[in-house]
């Protein structure tokens, strides 16, 4: 009887120990890169260079952030990278016709959002598949960037533009990373805190149960698009006033970090599993990757094959729990 009690026991500590690496496992892959780094250059944990990492890293998060709504409710959004572009050539010409900052930042991410309603309303109208309608809108969306432009990119030349990419809080904090930081809280509130929020989870957990219980799968699934395409907007216009100037060309595998982001957080590709606070580590450990394989002086193209080598450890990992579970 003792020795059934203590197995018992024993099972539920092992049980909670794989819940609790499941939960935060991520959290010490991250220290742990942290203190690899730390040993393997005295540069990584000057502040410059910190700063510089999570501000490089803002883009790929306010996309992520966008990406994660679509995947726990079930799709996928490769038309992000192109969204950008979009945004891009969009401020541009509004830039030059109006001058007015405000009227292209809105032009901009209303167009982005336009674009993730209509991908939206294909998915839940007529049931298409995610990565289909998605892959289609991103060479449509592109080669409307390319139209027009003309396919030419030019300068905007507009410093008070600029500041929104490359302007600091203070002198110290990059505007980018306190924006990256206001789209996590926001998200965090709306996926964790709202109806809408619970709904997308029950729509990527079970869609036909999620129907069976008065969930309005529709519009769920079409409101997840549409904030990715909102969120792409606004990395565009972070973007475009980085670089100041307006390109049909940018935003190529932007949709590839976002994705690899969201997965190494912890969202499962089959849906209705996924937090904000995951997904943020997730950005910071691709952030650590790059800054940490250029201090070191790896090749760039090494970065790409460990980004992808994570992406399928972490897809792994998901079917593995998901199996199991």
């Amino acid at each position: 009887m003792e020795k059934s009690q203590e197995k018992k026991i024993l099972g539920m500590n092992q049980h909670d120990f794989s819940l609790f690496m499941k939960r935060y496992g991520i959290v010490f892959v991250m220290i742990g890169m942290f203190v690899i780094l730390s040993v393997s250059s005295t540069k990584f944990l000057k502040m410059n260079n910190i700063l510089n990492v999570l501000s490089t890293v803002a883009l790929n998060g306010i996309l992520a952030m966008g990406m994660v709504f679509v995947i726990t409710a079930g799709g996928i959004d490769l038309s992000i990278g192109s969204l950008l572009a979009l945004a891009s050539t969009t401020i541009g010409i509004v830039l030059q016709a109006t001058g007015s900052i405000p009227l292209a930042c809105v032009t901009a991410v209303v167009i982005c959002t336009f674009f993730g309603l209509l991908n939206g309303l294909l998915v839940a109208k007529f049931n298409m598949f995610p990565f289909v309608v998605t892959l289609a809108s991103q060479l449509v969306i592109r080669g409307l960037g390319y139209v027009i432009s003309g396919g030419y990119s030019f300068a905007l030349a507009n410093p008070k533009f600029s500041q929104i990419g490359l302007g600091k809080l203070f002198g110290i904090i990059p505007y980018p990373i306190l924006i990256l930081l206001g789209i996590a809280v926001i998200s965090y509130l709306l996926l964790h805190w709202t109806k809408f929020g619970r709904y997308i989870y029950a729509v990527g957990g079970n869609i036909n149960a999620a129907t069976a219980s008065g969930v309005n799968v529709f519009w769920t699934r079409v409101g997840s698009f549409i904030i990715s395409g909102l969120f792409a907007g606004v990395a565009g216009i972070i973007m475009t006033a980085r670089i100041n100037a307006a390109q049909p060309n940018i935003g190529v595998g932007y949709e590839t970090d976002a994705i690899a982001a969201c997965v190494i957080g912890g969202t499962s590709f089959a849906g209705g599993i996924s937090t904000i606070p995951g997904t943020m580590v997730g950005i910071i450990i691709i952030g650590l990757i790059y800054n940490g394989m250029n201090l070191i002086g790896i090749s760039s193209y090494w970065q790409t094959i460990s980004k992808g080598l994570l992406i399928i450890g972490a897809v792994m990992l998901d079917s593995f729990i998901n199996k199991k579970r």
